[in-house]
């Protein structure tokens, strides 16, 4: 699948706790995977940075670690995360630093609560945590929301995955999810993954100074998304597929990012937000919104009710095909 000077025999998974550093680390082999991040500045947690098996960087580096030429749009879109555009009316979606106190009451935050499990055996790493979902984001916020998440981080033939595993649970009646498109799991990439495009864009420097440009430059921008279904480039957004791939190549590294929907999630096969500059994700919960012709989604639980969702991440080096993608898929669903 990839080379081999990437793919090990002995492939390993470690677990490391910084909790001076608010983060877990996940490394294979010792070298950096990704880290699950519960800072308290942030308004949700989230995997960050994201590396590929030869060490490349896949995601963007705004705003918690800017890079030259990245575009600094969304600040909401930081590294590899879960979350929703509106639950009961409030947005978990967009809500960043760059959302002023005053308008905070729209908007909702998710707060790490404890690491309940972390343990390694041989290939696979497994990080229980859980969190609460509180809104409106300000000192009379309340919880909407329990959630118990489980993430599987393994190391197979060259491929590096995480499966995402997570239970959302009422703590109040009623809790009312509304066709949105801003949803689920996401993870914004590297520029090197963009789509090239014509429009202008602000670019941020190493400082994080953030500077217009009216003009793109698309040299070494090589994003192409495919999925399931066949659809290709910008077509894959908003289209029903069971798994989707951007493959790029960054600084002479080839790499292939897959997102992965699960059988037993609902509205499978789900909708897709795949944007050409750079998010991407899978959302069970959007419909009518990307396509008029879907049945409208409006899943409400009660007070006690439980609703789960399994989703796969995958980053390798090499540009998969298809066909090669389709074998990992079966290898997800059959687990």
């Amino acid at each position: 699948m990839v080379s081999s000077s990437i793919a090990q025999a002995n492939d390993s998974i470690s677990l490391k706790i910084l909790k001076y550093k608010h983060k877990v680390e996940v490394r294979v082999n010792g070298e950096l995977f990704t880290a699950y991040s519960f800072e308290p500045s942030l308004e949700k947690t989230i995997l960050f940075p994201v590396h590929a098996p030869d060490g490349t960087i896949v995601t963007r580096g705004y705003p918690i670690a800017p890079r030259a030429k990245e575009r600094v749009d969304h600040p909401h879109h930081v590294g590899l995360w879960f979350n929703f555009g509106d639950v009961n009316g409030f947005d978990f979606w967009n809500n960043s630093y760059a959302v002023g106190d005053e308008r905070k009451g729209a908007y909702g935050r998710i707060i790490h609560r404890s690491i309940e499990k972390a343990e390694t055996s041989g290939k696979d790493g497994l990080l229980k945590v859980k969190m609460d979902w509180m809104a409106p984001d300000n000192e009379q916020a309340e919880k909407l929301l329990e959630e118990s998440t489980t993430f599987i981080f393994r190391a197979k033939d060259g491929a590096w995955m995480v499966d995402r595993i997570t239970q959302l649970t009422a703590t109040r009646d009623s809790i009312v999810f509304t066709d949105n498109k801003e949803g689920m799991l996401a993870i914004r990439v590297d520029r090197a993954f963009e789509h090239p495009s014509d429009n202008p864009v602000i670019y941020t420097d190493k400082s994080g100074k953030s500077t217009g440009v009216a003009v793109l430059d698309n040299k070494g921008i090589t994003g192409w998304y495919q999925n399931s279904e066949g659809n290709e480039g910008l077509d894959a957004w908003g289209k029903n597929a069971r798994w989707v791939l951007l493959a790029g190549t960054k600084d002479s590294s080839d790499c292939t990012l897959i997102l992965m929907d699960h059988p037993e999630n609902i509205n499978y096969p789900s909708c897709w937000h795949a944007r050409g500059y750079g998010l991407f994700s899978v959302n069970n919960l959007g419909r009518q919104v990307y396509n008029r012709n879907l049945e409208k989604v409006q899943l409400v639980l009660k007070k006690g009710e439980s609703i789960n969702f399994r989703h796969r991440f995958v980053v390798t080096n090499g540009k998969l095909t298809p066909q090669e993608v389709e074998t990992l898929y079966q290898d997800f669903t059959s687990d």
